[in-house]
């Protein structure tokens, strides 16, 4: 069984509709193209002009699902794809350049769940447009304490003159965001959020970590700046989630934290959400940029 769909005037097949990709809660592929359509407009705001990294599942969030960076032959040729080199003479990624609707409703329907994007733009892939920090807790710490740390993250961003952003990542954390001028290089980007990093370690050492490996980590939440790295990806602003419940990545202001949990929102309930609420990331491409 397949549908046609047209949007923007392109026509596609949406294979299967009733296939069911989140079991527990018998959301099919349909829904997940429903949920798509009705966040299309910030979604490819964010994404537009930046490379694209896909996670796919044909067979449901409890099948094999994989990551993939180079498009698919077989996507139609109205489908932007950009070639970006790889470091160290490793050739070139023909990455997917998620520019509008029906590119992204395509790829949801070729069962891509989660979308993510690069930090840089496909025109200057070498200098990022934004900065990330990814706040990720252990098992067992409290939302109190994790909304905690992300306000006083947030302090520290303001006092390195960055202009911080929160988003509920619809996995264990938050992400704080600012956008840069695209201006520096990655390495020194990420240098100085390490910087930053390592201060509020300094601050806080029983409660926060910059160590790598896991096992060294403890109780401790572990402040991910590794997401600010050449080639690197963070999730896309009001992707789903491969996890059960189907939460998505969603953008938050900074008032909402105390009622706001990583997965408090998604395809569920997030088109009443922006019908109540304009995008706290709306100003992303004007705030300060540092």
């Amino acid at each position: 069984m397949s549908a046609q769909l047209e949007v923007q005037g392109h026509r596609f097949e949406l294979s299967k509709p009733d296939k069911v990709l989140y079991p527990e809660e018998g959301y099919r592929k349909q829904d997940v193209v429903d949920y798509y359509r009705s966040v299309a407009g910030p979604l490819v705001a964010h994404a537009r002009g930046k490379p694209l990294t896909m996670r796919r599942f044909p067979d449901g969030i409890d099948g094999s699902g994989f990551f993939q960076k180079e498009a698919s032959d077989h996507f139609p040729d109205w489908v932007r794809v950009v070639g970006v080199p790889q470091r160290g003479d490793r050739g070139v990624v023909h990455h997917v350049v998620l520019d509008d609707e029906a590119t992204l409703l395509y790829l949801a329907g070729q069962a891509c769940l989660e979308f993510h994007i690069g930090l840089s733009t496909v025109e200057d892939p070498e200098r990022p447009v934004l900065v990330v920090l990814d706040l990720d807790p252990p098992d067992g710490t409290g939302l109190d304490e994790l909304r905690a740390v992300t306000r006083r993250t947030c302090d520290r961003f303001r006092d390195a003159g960055l202009d911080p952003h929160v988003q509920a990542t619809g996995g264990r954390g938050f992400h704080v965001a600012a956008p840069l001028r695209g201006d520096r290089e990655f390495d020194e980007v990420r240098a100085e959020l390490r910087e930053l990093a390592e201060a509020a370690v300094r601050d806080d050492p029983d409660r926060l970590t910059v160590e790598q490996r896991k096992d060294k980590r403890g109780d401790r939440i572990f402040l991910d700046t590794n997401r600010n790295g050449y080639g690197q990806t963070m999730i896309a602003p009001y992707s789903l989630r491969a996890r059960p419940g189907a939460p998505a990545a969603t953008p938050i202001d900074l008032a909402e934290l105390g009622r706001v949990g990583p997965q408090s929102y998604g395809l569920a309930n997030m088109a009443r959400r922006l019908a109540q609420k304009d995008d706290p990331w709306a100003d992303l491409g004007s705030s300060h940029r540092r």
